[in-house]
């Protein structure tokens, strides 16, 4: 793969040890890449079948550019509601934004598991810093550009946010309609030589500072969900306004506001993909966002643990490790067990996902385990830190507090439950 994937030089393994306890690195000789239920810890290199060594270098990569740049500012992008421009552009140039978006436009045209990596190694990072919404911008909206968008629109916005010059953000949620994307009011009226936008949106990943948003609106009111269709809009458009970023119990330095049109005029050219097809496309895109979600999920629970078992391996309580107290051991097993069923399934979800495989339904199932279990297992972790689990200097006590809004975005729980027991009926 391109070189510019491990440009960044590698941390030793001493100095990933200190920021991640505990951490080994399990690279091998052997064909044998170990589960992650028999690996030395969940943040393991060179862990899990299906991954590869090429894998693992990028990961290593990743892994440094998180602790480097990311992990060292987070609290103070919390106090200011969002990121820095610059960090975009340094991951840009790491390679980690567009993975696998093709290369001619900017991408490594990597498979989507080197994607997971990045998805990965954020949660990994200390704290699971939730700031970056690199994911979200590559991997959720970016694929609408890649799959439906016109040469002229591909060359036009591709490179540049692949480089992080440009942010992308999609504006689907509304004050009235959330889940339920039929409810959607946003209205893009046709008129000589483009649309006519008015409306809002709320709780828009990344709004604040991104420079394109991908906007769903009723072209065809009539035609209910059937009448949506995708615009590319971009920031500083005549009737276009945003919010401030938005106070949320979590995720404090990822940027989320609200959008409004008023009489906002866009060209022809605006336009994602055909018109009143917008549903369709969304339809089409979910699994892998809810797989995404499932990911770093699953990521954030396995970062919470290894922090929580290195407390209680250090804590020491009646003159011993709290470890030695057969509760403290009996929760840890039980963590690690869920933790350990949950990885085996979202893995295979990966790989079916990377054969292009991956359906509707699984992609919920894995969406709905992974997002529960996360909650659970950040309590518990939080639990066995005590006094201490309440407090914004432990990593635990910010996952316990990110971890929560995974269970109602990219659709409610609820709605994932819809969706698979669509599958159950004989």
């Amino acid at each position: 793969l391109h070189q510019k994937m491990l440009k960044f030089t590698q941390k030793t393994v001493q100095a990933q040890k200190r920021l991640f306890s505990p951490l080994t690195r399990s690279f091998s000789s052997e064909p044998h890449r170990p589960e992650i239920c028999q690996a030395g810890s969940f943040l393991d290199i060179g862990s899990r079948r299906i991954f590869n060594t090429e894998h693992d270098q990028f990961r290593e990569s990743c892994r440094s550019f998180f602790l480097d740049e990311v992990v060292p500012h987070h609290a103070e992008w919390e106090k200011q509601g969002h990121i820095s421009r610059d960090v975009w552009l340094k991951a840009g140039s790491m390679g980690l934004l567009g993975v696998n978006s093709p290369e001619e436009y900017g991408g490594l045209g990597a498979d989507i598991l080197f994607a997971a990596v990045t998805w990965e190694e954020q949660m990994y990072a200390v704290g699971a810093p939730s700031g970056p919404g690199f994911s979200l911008h590559s991997d959720i909206v970016m694929p609408y550009l890649v799959h439906l968008g016109t040469e002229e629109q591909k060359k036009k916005y591709l490179p540049a946010m692949c480089r992080g010059e440009q942010i992308l953000a999609i504006a689907m949620t509304e004050p009235g309609a959330g889940s339920d994307l039929a409810g959607v009011r946003t209205s893009a009226n046709k008129v000589d030589g483009g649309y006519v936008l008015n409306g809002s949106k709320i709780y828009i990943t990344n709004g604040y500072m991104a420079d394109v948003t991908v906007v769903v609106a009723k072209t065809d009111p009539s035609k209910g969900a059937h009448g949506m269709s995708l615009f590319l809009v971009e920031n500083g458009t005549k009737g276009f306004s945003k919010g401030t970023p938005l106070a949320k119990m979590g995720l404090k330095a990822q940027d989320t506001c609200e959008l409004f049109f008023e009489d906002m005029f866009i060209p022809d050219e605006c336009l994602l993909g055909e018109e009143n097809k917008g549903f369709y496309y969304l339809m089409e895109e979910l699994p892998q966002e809810r797989l995404l979600l499932a990911v770093e999920a699953q990521s954030r629970g396995e970062m919470a643990f290894e922090q929580a078992r290195g407390f209680v391996n250090e804590r020491m309580a009646f003159g011993k490790p709290l470890f030695d107290k057969q509760v403290v051991r009996h929760k840890l097993a039980d963590m690690k067990t869920a933790l350990s069923v949950n990885r085996a399934f979202v893995d295979q979800c990966l790989e079916l996902h990377s054969k292009q495989k991956l359906d509707a339904a699984t992609a919920s199932m894995a969406k709905l385990a992974s997002t529960e279990n996360s909650w659970k297992i950040c309590d518990e972790a939080v639990q066995l830190h005590g006094g201490a689990g309440y407090m914004l200097e432990y990593p635990v006590t910010r996952a316990l507090a990110d971890a929560r809004v995974g269970r109602i975005y990219g659709g409610a729980n609820e709605i994932m439950k819809e969706v698979i027991a669509r599958t159950c009926k004989i």
